[in-house]
């Protein structure tokens, strides 16, 4: 079942001081072990980030808090993907625009990407959803995707998502898309991703880490929320023979 794995919020009203962002080494470093504690050394994925560009996501933008997410993400990517880049969509109300990070390209290319592409609008996940699983298919990966998807609401077009989940888990293995999709939310006004767990779906393909103050989650938390749950999928996957 969909497992819900939730950031735990400051017991102090005191606003504690936000963790020190770590290199992209030492990065790499902290997911690598927490794969291994999942058991998924050595295993292989393709890994992708959505970015959330409705309008209550500029703060998280203005305070560098998405781009250190991409670069933990790149981190990650650095263990299970085969070109350790991760291609970026942004959305909004439709897709706001593309860039892929690498190890050699990554210092402030969220922030530039960003602030380049102008007006912040609704939030629909849908469509970006859509656009990383034709890339995926187009690129001819044949390990499964990781899908990272970022978000700060609830999405305007909750039907559409509902019918896309049925489509991505399929009447059977064979018409299974081969992709994950970790939600990473931020801040608390996420219930619908909360009702995912009632759809009534064939496997669990999605998770939820939802961190209530994003600014304030260490590392490792992430890394093990992102992957607490694609462990079990994966197996699963493994052993229908995929």
């Amino acid at each position: 079942m969909f497992k819900k794995f939730f950031s735990a919020s400051p017991a102090s009203a005191e606003q504690p001081a936000a963790p020190v962002r770590t290199p992209l080494a030492d990065l790499t470093k902290k997911a690598a072990y927490s794969l291994q504690k999942s058991g998924l050394s050595g295993q292989r994925a393709a890994v992708y980030l959505v970015l959330d560009r409705s309008g209550s996501m500029r703060k998280y933008y203005s305070d560098g808090t998405v781009q250190y997410l991409a670069e933990r993400i790149l981190g990650l990517a650095r263990n299970l993907d085969d070109d350790g880049a991760v291609p970026v969509t942004f959305f909004s109300t439709e897709v706001d625009g593309t860039i892929t990070v690498s190890v050699d390209d990554y210092a402030g290319r969220i922030e530039a990407a960003h602030n380049g592409m102008g007006h912040m609008g609704r939030t629909h996940y849908a469509t970006a959803l859509r656009a990383v699983l034709e890339q995926h298919r187009q690129s001819g990966a044949t390990a499964p995707a990781l899908i990272v998807f970022q978000t700060d609401g609830n999405p305007d077009d909750r039907a559409e998502v509902i019918s896309l989940m049925h489509e991505i888990v399929g009447e059977n293995e064979e018409e299974a898309v081969d992709a994950f999709v970790a939600f990473v939310a931020f801040g608390k006004k996420v219930d619908f991703l909360r009702t995912l767990d009632v759809l009534g779906l064939r496997a669990d393909h999605v998770s939820l880490f939802q961190a209530d103050e994003p600014e304030q989650i260490a590392d490792e938390e992430l890394y093990d929320g992102i992957t607490h749950e694609f462990v079990p999928w994966l197996r699963s996957r493994q052993l229908a023979g995929r």
